[in-house]
C-alpha cells in the first residue's frame, strides 16, 4: 500500500509540472540502457518499504538541499508534502538541529542523510549515527534509507551535470531552498 500511496505522489507531482518536463529524458533517451538502469533503480527503491514513507522524504529533501539540486528540491517538495511533511519542516530543513518542528528520530533521521551526503561520507559520526538508529530501526531498514540516500545523491549530480532544471511541482507552495555550506 505505501508504494501505491509514493506512485500517486510522483504522479500528483509530475502533473503538477508546468515546464521542462523533459530536460532529464532528452539526455538519457540517447543512452538507453543508462536510462533502463535509472528507471529500474527508482522503482525499485519505490517498492521497498521497510521503513515509513516520511523518514524517506526528509533524508532525500535534506541531501538534495545539501546538493543543491534545483530539480530535486521541486519535486522532493511536492512529494515530502503529499507524504505528510509539513511546511515549517520543509522550511527548517536546514536548521533542523535546533528546530521542534521535528521529533528526536527524525533529527537522527536527517543527520544519518547529512552524514552520508558529506564528503567524505565516512568517520566517527556516520558510524554512531548508524548506531543510534538500529535502536529504532532494523538493518533493511537503515539499508533502504541509506539506499535511499544514497541514490538521491546520484540523482542530483546527474541532474546538475545535465541541466536539468526545476519543473515548478512547488510553485506556489513551500519548497526546500538549496543550504549553504
Amino acid at each position: 500500500m505505501r508504494a501505491l500511496h509514493r506512485l500517486w505522489g510522483y504522479l500528483r507531482a509530475f502533473s503538477q509540472s508546468k515546464r521542462n518536463r523533459a530536460d532529464l529524458y532528452a539526455w538519457l533517451i540517447r543512452r538507453p540502457l543508462v536510462l533502463a538502469a535509472t528507471g529500474g533503480y527508482e522503482v525499485s527503491l519505490m517498492f521497498s518499504n521497510r521503513i515509513d514513507p516520511r523518514y524517506k522524504e526528509l533524508a532525500l529533501l535534506k541531501a538534495a538541499g545539501m546538493v543543491s539540486c534545483e530539480f530535486c528540491l521541486d519535486i522532493g517538495s511536492a512529494l515530502a508534502r503529499h507524504g505528510g511533511i509539513t511546511e515549517q519542516q520543509i522550511r527548517d530543513l536546514p536548521v533542523y538541529a535546533d528546530s521542534d518542528a521535528y521529533t528526536g528520530l527524525e533529527k537522527l533521521v536527517l543527520s544519518f542523510a547529512e552524514a552520508i551526503t558529506a564528503t567524505p561520507a565516512v568517520g566517527e559520526d556516520l558510524t554512531e549515527i548508524r548506531e543510534q538508529l538500529l535502536v529504532h530501526f532494523s538493518k533493511g531498514q537503515i539499508a533502504e534509507l541509506a539506499a535511499e540516500i544514497a541514490w538521491e545523491n546520484q540523482r542530483a549530480r546527474l541532474n546538475q551535470a545535465l541541466g536539468v532544471r526545476p519543473t515548478g511541482m512547488s510553485d506556489g507552495a513551500t519548497c526546500a531552498l538549496p543550504e549553504r555550506r
